[in-house]
């Protein structure tokens, strides 16, 4: 599949695949920020991307700096609408006890492209049964 991307910044690098079959292609910041511990700012990535209709761009954290420099997507997962052209930016937020910074050119996302479905929604009386009705937020694994 091909995705044109628009380089919004000379520092701006288009996003890749660190292996053959990563399905995140990493998402680079375009300049850098401080982040103090407990706050977010938003990373600029310089880019803009034109997805195939069909598509959603999904921006998740990357597990390296999440786990060894507590810097991960402040909403967790970042929803990138096919007809949005506008600049990727990342909200990250630093869940550590010190201020890290973000240079550019650092790897601060990856970006994942995923097809979806529209849904039609109608407002119905009732749901058909299953066994596990509306048992959730751990009822599973009850016996």
């Amino acid at each position: 599949m091909k995705v044109n991307v628009k380089k919004l910044s000379e520092s701006a690098r288009l996003p890749v695949y660190g292996s053959e079959f990563a399905a995140g292609a990493d998402l680079y910041a375009s300049e850098g920020t401080e982040i103090p511990a407990g706050e977010t700012r938003f990373v600029h990535t310089g880019i803009a991307v034109e997805l195939p209709a069909g598509t959603v761009g999904l921006v998740y954290a990357r597990s390296g700096l999440a786990c060894k420099q507590d810097l991960a997507p402040a909403n967790k997962v970042g929803v990138i609408d096919c007809d949005y052209r506008g600049e990727i930016m990342v909200a990250l937020h630093n869940h550590g006890a010190q201020a890290r910074k973000v240079e550019a050119g650092d790897r601060i996302a990856q970006l994942v492209i995923a097809p979806y479905y529209a849904a039609e929604f109608a407002e119905a009386e009732s749901l058909s049964e299953t066994v596990r009705g509306a048992g959730g937020f751990g009822s599973t694994g009850k016996n």
